[in-house]
């Protein structure tokens, strides 16, 4: 296994560990962490194992990190609807 692989390994497991503890403010603070250390990871893993494994591990990523995407999408659609009309 390389090493690209291995860190993001350990990022879902810091990811899933982080979301066992409890928390008043709902993780967001984590999260930005989280998305500010995946995103080179990513790169590395698509640098060193092409689009497609790359692109499995933006996936699994998205599916350990749904809230910011879920709001991510509802704001372009906000946005664009409101360019559209």
């Amino acid at each position: 296994m390389t090493l690209s692989l291995i860190l993001a390994c350990l990022w879902a497991i810091a990811a899933n560990v982080i979301a066992m503890f409890p928390s008043k403010r709902n993780h967001w603070p984590a999260a930005y962490i989280l998305i500010a250390i995946g995103i080179p990871i990513l790169g590395f893993v698509t640098y060193q194992h092409g689009p497609w494994i790359g692109l499995l591990v933006l996936v699994a990523a998205m599916s350990i990190l749904r809230w910011p995407v879920i709001y991510l999408v509802r704001w372009l659609r906000r946005t664009v609807l409101r360019q559209a009309g």
